[in-house]
């Protein structure tokens, strides 16, 4: 299935359901920028950037668009990340007048979150010009958002128009293309999750989404080399899949496609690196080591024979979250208090289908499979080993789940191990 066959028409699926992207515009490919003006019919548009971003398109964004673009906001952030935080959103709205009509980010991750959550907010439409494949996130309707210290991934709505130019995806730096690549690697830990939950919890899973995103990654897989040359046909490739991956998430109304115990693991080190003002490194590469760590998790795991579940008190669970999260250890033990999985008890259930379990987890490539496909770009563990550190990544297998309200394998894990590492 084409990209342009997914969006903008409703999908009657196989599953039972009828899925639709409401996305009206994906162009990729070389020049596509000049078709920018044709691509919307706004006629007052708040610009976004960041100083990095703009630098490398905005003059031509602006000279193609003139008197439409109503307000710019550009974010001056020097040698820092920008944070997708309340401080942004307030940025970004300070610039809102009665007469926008149309959010349009210039950049990735970041840019394209803050915009679609104020778009949303302020009931217009939104798009992005990509200039760089480092992350899925592109055409999926959730806004990542790091609010009160913690990321909370927000529905909004998909961007109505996603342009990637590869004369400008190209100039992106090597990490940033090998961290989309390295998101999409972690589709296999997520789709093995997606499965996993549907045996344990009975979750909806759509098997033509499934498959398509598990063949995706596998195409990606095999793009490495052209991709450290930074080859334009790659770089459009890898840049169509990671839209096509958002897209699915859109379909579904669930990142459950894209994002599983790897990406809640990236989660984790990103909001600890906030907590202690450490660095931490780009979304898509996190999730790429932390697919290395998920499935050596998944290792240990299947090599039980007859599983033994372990417990942990309220009073540790409380003392990890007030050490590890500090002054955001309140919000995650309201998480987990609504959610309601401490109070679960579903180890006669894991009993019962533990041949299934294993099967399942034998899906996924091993930790050395996956660490040969990241060192294909460059990546190296001893670097990540290096960042966090023994101790927090330890941390990160036990209590990085607890960001989240969703299933994974990291449940798994610590409802056999936790009781014993805790």
């Amino acid at each position: 299935m084409k990209l342009s066959d997914m969006i903008n028409q409703d999908l009657v699926c196989a599953c039972g359901r009828t899925h639709r992207c409401n996305i009206k515009a994906v162009r990729i490919g070389e020049g596509v920028l000049t078709e920018l003006p044709a691509l919307t019919d706004a006629r007052s548009i708040l610009l976004v950037s960041d100083q990095n971003t703009d630098a490398l398109c905005g003059d031509r964004v602006r000279a193609l668009l003139g008197d439409r673009i109503a307000a710019h906001q550009l974010f001056e952030t020097g040698n820092e990340l920008l944070v997708p935080d309340e401080a942004a959103v307030k940025a970004v709205e300070a610039k809102m007048t009665d007469g926008i009509d149309f959010i349009l980010g210039i950049g990735s991750g970041v840019i394209n979150d803050i915009c679609k959550y104020v778009s949303f907010a302020h009931k217009i439409t939104c798009g992005i010009i990509a200039t760089a494949p480092s992350m899925d996130g592109f055409a999926s309707s959730g806004a990542a958002m790091i609010f009160d210290g913690m990321k909370v991934t927000f529905t909004t709505h998909a961007p109505d128009l996603i342009l990637g130019d590869t004369d400008v995806l190209c100039t992106a730096p090597a990490e940033m293309i090998a961290a989309g690549y390295a998101d999409i690697i972690g589709k296999y830990s997520a789709l093995n999750d997606w499965k996993l939950s549907q045996l344990v919890n009975g979750e909806y899973l759509c098997p033509f989404v499934y498959d398509l995103v598990l063949n995706k990654t596998n195409e990606v897989r095999a793009l490495a080399p052209a991709l450290v040359k930074k080859e334009p046909a790659a770089i459009a490739t890898l840049t169509e899949i990671l839209v096509m991956i958002g897209v699915c998430l859109t379909l579904l109304s669930t990142t459950r496609p894209g994002s599983g115990s790897e990406h809640h693991l990236s989660h984790y080190f990103e909001i600890t690196g906030l907590i202690l003002d450490r660095p931490y490194f780009l979304h898509g590469t996190d999730v790429g080591y932390s697919t290395v760590v998920t499935a050596a998790m998944r290792e240990r795991i299947r090599a039980i024979k007859t599983p033994k579940f372990h417990t942990v008190s309220k009073k540790t669970r409380l003392d990890a979250y007030d050490r590890i999260y500090k002054h955001c250890a309140g919000e995650v033990t309201a998480l987990q208090a609504e959610a309601g999985r401490y109070g679960k008890d579903i180890s006669p259930l894991y009993a019962e289908k533990w041949q299934d379990v294993v099967a399942i987890l034998n899906e996924c490539p091993t930790a050395a499979e996956i660490e040969r496909m990241l060192l294909d770009v460059g990546f190296d563990m001893p670097a990540f080993e290096k960042m966090y550190g023994a101790d927090r990544i330890a941390d990160g297998k036990l209590w990085g789940k607890d960001l989240k309200d969703r299933y994974s394998v990291l449940w798994l894990y610590f409802d056999l191990f936790g009781g014993l590492e805790a």
